[in-house]
């Protein structure tokens, strides 16, 4: 293959990444755009880039030290950084690519200004922008001083921050290769930047443009505040004119430097409002072209804008797919809530396990950004059924309340449908009344367990397509039980007589979240019962040093093998007895449970093993049962004295009547609330080893190169894999680049379909100043050190430690035994986090933005777990 050195801008398009890199590749496709002005250049190639690094065959064994780098280890990669840098720029250019830049130069004039810039391959990609990452020079004059220039630029790869950057994302440093663009430099009266989506809020219909004098520079290195524009339906809806001391200017001889701005023009516009409306045009125009929202460089001339980089802007959330625009969605506006928010599982999920969820839910969902969605538009259209979602929301999140009532506030965005008639839904889905009678429980409970029994059963012989035909029907299965009326009422049960004894001991006592302690050790709680469970296990191998000592070494990625290890020490058979029994009720479960593809407990043990040793090292013998016990005579103190102060009232009688309904009743179901997610849960480990084992046989067919490829196919692709024998590589690798980019995006609370994410506030003047304010779920004041653990692997708690985290679904229980508060970043009044820490007699407070970024471990926090706010100590 003959070797290309140089291509004219106008020769190449976004297709040419691997030649020309990120950026020449988008300002190729972009000097193609009619009435889109890029000024004239050249690319010289990555051809040219690799012949350089063969030139140093040192460079290899460093980049070799480089690899083997943590990311966090910031003097290694600074050191080893440097030298690459130093070798690259020491190299002379050959005399053959020296001529073909020179020859490109004399075309456009020899001793003109040029912009010399850096265009790597993996750079304005959709998935990871590189912004900042390699180095531009402007205004290098002459052939020498660009072709200095230019090794610089292929040495700037190999600075610390596109190093760091490139390790956090698990790029290959030698699949990267960089090119470098000289273009024409342009001496602007302004410049500056244009989103084409708000990338603040992510709403696609505003854009938003800064605006500064003289060069870009000025904005991008933070010299200058920008003039801020937002445009809306082409025209200016809102400005920020800000005061602008300093610019940067182009020198005659070369180079830049920063002047100050004449006192009377320091507070002028950079453009004007006609300008800036024009500038949006042109940007919705390259949107278009390139199918995305764009951070787009821009310089006005003489009048006129000329675009000097268009990259996607990486950091928006995507918009669900049956509301995306402009691609194939109805155009309507839709407004979507998070599942994760409700779920406790705000990361990201692989294709299967968000296929799976969709096929058993008991609702519509969509998928953006590996999370999943369900639009409520239609609940919120009209105002019965609206007030309803409202008063459940708002009672489980406050904030999602919020963030619906602030799009509600915005009269155009949800259309107004009119209630349904009589026969429709009653206001807030009340449900209908059921006995208060443990015998529903216990019959409930047998059901799920009979009906996972008969699944365990039935799929055993099952393979091929005909294991997924079973599969479906098992779906529906799965979805009759989930719906089961009688298990509704009993949920739902448990909830209200929750919410009527918080309400009704507030207004008649004056008391605050009174239900938290009498629903202290609620019988048939799985969740609370796995907990103490494991405080069990601790016991069986605290007596035994051996085994102590073992367990002690065993790392954390190690998986079943150390189980078998066991029985070569003293006390080692029955350590392994007790541990494997606690897997046979709970190995299904682990953190991100409801994402199948996720590795479960039974299948990587050792999870459990730093716990259960500070369980060891914290408790004392038959702590579970005690503690257990203590919860349920604090329950029965409190029902006492709530009753008793309740008889003293006017009308008294009535009112002790009806509370001890409602305690009776809130300690009969309220611990089956834990159940049916037990049973769900249950039911996916049955699917999941039997879509393994047919991983197994796809990867001895040759089909598949790994069993876990398959959690980068929804289920129907994997169905359809199963019946072809034929797989899409490419489309698995394609999976495996987006889960990895979908980690670095934050998702909302609520997200419309213009893309606007909407985060919800609490409006509330109720707490002390510099508290961080929370949803209150469990009562009661406690100071302690913060932990903050964003890994249960990573967990090592010691009694008194409060736990800060961002979410927590049941897997997280058996920590809850060993702290003494909760803080989480998300949760509600009945997710699982807060039930738990209920049963366990924990003060938390859930739902604190970024929580784990503003308390920082170790530090002393108080936790009022009654009003709903954490303070961090001096």
């Amino acid at each position: 293959m003959i070797e290309q050195y140089v291509l004219d801008l106008q020769e190449v398009d976004e297709m040419q990444v691997a030649v020309v890199g990120g950026k020449g590749a988008h300002l190729g496709g972009l000097s193609r755009l009619e009435g889109i002005r890029v000024p004239g250049g050249f690319c010289v190639t990555t051809d040219a880039f690799r012949r350089i690094m063969a030139e140093a065959p040192l460079i290899d064994d460093r980049l070799d030290q480089l690899s083997r780098l943590n990311p966090d280890d910031r003097e290694a990669i600074r050191t080893l950084s440097a030298q690459i840098r130093r070798t690259i720029e020491g190299i002379a250019i050959p005399g053959d690519l020296a001529a073909a830049i020179t020859r490109a130069l004399a075309q456009l004039g020899e001793q003109a200004a040029y912009a010399v810039r850096s265009s790597a391959t993996a750079e304005d990609l959709p998935t990871a922008s590189f912004a900042g990452q390699q180095d531009t020079y402007l205004n290098v004059v002459g052939p020498t001083a660009i072709l200095q220039h230019v090794s610089r630029c292929w040495a700037s790869l190999f600075t610390e921050r596109a190093v760091t950057y490139r390790q956090r994302n698990g790029i290959d440093h030698r699949t990267v290769h960089m090119a470098v663009v000289v273009q024409q430099m342009v001496f602007p009266h302004a410049a500056g930047i244009l989103f084409t989506a708000d990338p603040v809020t992510g709403n696609r219909k505003v854009a938003t443009v800064d605006a500064g004098f003289g060069l870009g520079e000025a904005l991008v290195s933070g010299l200058v505040n920008p003039d801020v524009f937002k445009v809306r339906h082409g025209e200016v809806v809102a400005k920020a004119i800000a005061a602008k001391q300093r610019a940067v200017h182009a020198l005659p001889a070369g180079g830049t430097q920063e002047v100050a701005i004449d006192s009377q023009w320091q507070e002028q516009p950079a453009l004007t409002d006609a300008q800036v409306v024009r500038l949006v045009q042109l940007g919705r125009r390259i949107e278009a072209h390139f199918g995305r929202p764009q951070d787009i460089e821009w310089c006005l001339v003489d009048d006129d804008f000329q675009i000097v980089q268009s990259r996607p802007i990486t950091t928006l959330f995507p918009i669900p797919e049956t509301g995306d625009i402009p691609e194939a969605g109805d155009q309507e506006n839709h407004v979507y809530v998070s599942v994760g928010h409700q779920q406790m599982m705000t990361d990201p999920m692989k294709p299967l396990g968000l296929s799976m969820w969709q096929l058993t839910a008991m609702v519509p969902m969509h998928e953006a950004g590996g999370r999943l969605f369900v639009d409520v538009t239609r609940r919120l259209a009209s105002p019965g059924s609206r007030a309803g979602l409202l008063d459940v929301v708002g009672r489980g999140d406050p904030l999602v309340r919020d963030a619906l009532e602030t799009v509600l506030d915005r009269d155009d965005f949800v259309p107004s449908l009119p209630d349904a008639g009589p026969g429709g839904p009653p206001a807030g889905g009340a449900s209908a009344p059921i006995e208060t009678d443990p015998a529903i429980v216990t019959e409930l409970i047998e059901r799920s367990q009979v009906s996972i029994a008969a699944l365990e059963r039935d799929i055993r012989a099952k393979t091929g397509p005909a294991l997924f035909d079973f599969l479906l029907e098992a779906f529906a299965e799965h979805k009759r039980v989930l719906s089961d009326p009688l298990s509704m009422q009993a949920i739902m049960a448990g909830m209200e007589a929750t919410w009527w004894l918080n309400d009704k001991l507030r207004e008649w006592l004056g008391e605050k979240n009174a239900a938290d302690t009498l629903t202290l050790s609620a019988p048939d709680n799985v969740t609370s019962e796995m907990g103490l469970a494991l405080l069990d296990v601790a016991d069986v191998i605290r007596p035994q040093p051996e085994v102590v000592a073992f367990l002690q070494g065993v790392e954390y990625a190690e998986d079943a093998a150390f189980l078998d290890e066991l029985a070569k020490f003293a006390g080692g058979t029955e350590a392994r007895d007790a541990i494997e029994a606690y897997l046979d009720r709970y190995g299904m479960r682990c953190v991100g449970e409801i994402d199948i593809t996720r590795p479960r407990w039974r299948e990587r043990p050792a999870t459990l093993v730093p716990v259960i040793l500070d369980n060891v090292r914290n408790f004392e013998p038959g702590v579970a049962e005690r503690r257990f016990e203590q919860g349920r005579q604090k329950a029965q103190k409190k029902e006492r004295d709530v009753l008793s102060r309740l008889r003293a009232l006017p009308d008294g009688d009535r009112k002790a009547d009806e509370a001890k309904r409602m305690i009776d009743r809130v300690r009969t179901f309220i611990g089956y609330r834990e159940y049916p997610k037990y049973g769900i849960v249950s039911r996916y480990f049955v699917y999941k080893q039997a879509l393994l084992e047919e991983a197994e046989r796809l990867v001895q067919a040759n089909v598949l190169p790994e069993k876990e490829d398959i959690f980068y196919l929804t289920f129907q692709e994997l169905h359809d894999v199963a019946r072809s024998n034929q797989a899409d590589d490419q489309l698995i690798q394609q999976r495996k680049d987006a889960f990895r980019s979908y980690h670095a995006l934050t998702p909302p609370r609520v997200l419309t379909s213009d893309g606007e994410a909407v985060t919800g506030a609490y409006r509330r003047d109720d707490v002390p100043a510099g508290a961080l304010i929370g949803l209150p779920v469990s009562a009661g004041t406690i100071e302690g050190r913060a932990r903050v653990i964003l890994d249960m692997a990573d967990a090592d708690l010691e009694a008194g430690d409060i736990l800060v985290t961002t979410f927590t679904d049941p897997s997280w229980s058996p920590l809850f035994v060993g702290i003494a508060g909760l803080v989480t970043e998300v949760g509600g009044l009945m997710t699982h986090g807060a039930v738990i820490a209920r049963e366990y007699g924990l003060p938390a407070v859930v739902g604190v933005e970024q929580a784990t970024r503003l308390i920082r471990d170790g530090q002393r926090i108080r936790v009022h777990g009654t009003d709903g706010y954490v303070e961090i100590q001096p």
